[in-house]
């Protein structure tokens, strides 16, 4: 198997757990605000597309998100995320999550990544990314996708299956 088919398999895998865990959530459960620092479920699941889109359009390709574009006003957000760098705990709180348009955006943003995958070649996952100012070093783009798209998605799914668990809730669909 090829490091693109692994990649794109492994983040569709990603995909589909986070949107099976995501499968019942009602409004209601995404807006709770669970005690202490946690964020809502809601905010939760919209920041880890938004975190996609971000690394794969803005960090990646060198282009603008989908949310500043083709999903500007739709997807799902009642106001805009903060920008990149920035604390996103005030904004978590705030923020209104319509599932059904995040859910519309999330459907987007995967066969994004998905075509964006596809494209590369073996040179193209080898090209340095240099991720300094993140404490990280200078990586390859091949260990961008493993180590912090798919991570991203992971373990924010985990943050949504507590979040579904403390309000009652099953979390992880299996």
């Amino acid at each position: 198997m090829d490091a693109r088919l692994a990649l794109r398999e492994q983040i569709e895998g990603a995909h589909q757990v986070l949107e099976q865990t995501m499968a019942d959530v009602t409004s209601e459960q995404a807006q709770w605000s669970p005690p202490g620092k946690a964020n809502p479920l809601g905010a939760t699941y919209a920041h880890t597309i938004l975190g996609e889109d971000m690394i794969i359009n803005g960090m990646l390709k060198g282009s603008a998100p989908m949310v500043a574009t083709s999903f500007a006003g739709k997807a799902g957000l009642s106001e805009p995320p903060p920008a990149p760098g920035q604390d996103i705990a005030d904004w978590a709180r705030r923020v209104k999550v319509d599932l059904t348009a995040a859910r519309e955006y999330a459907q987007a943003v995967y066969k994004n990544t998905s075509d964006y995958i596809s494209s590369l070649t073996d040179d193209d996952l080898q090209r340095t990314i240099d991720l300094t100012a993140m404490g990280l070093g200078k990586q390859s783009l091949g260990w961008v996708l493993g180590n912090i798209v798919i991570w991203h998605i992971n373990a924010h799914c985990g943050e949504v299956s507590c979040l579904k668990g403390l309000q009652g809730a099953r979390g992880y669909p299996f």
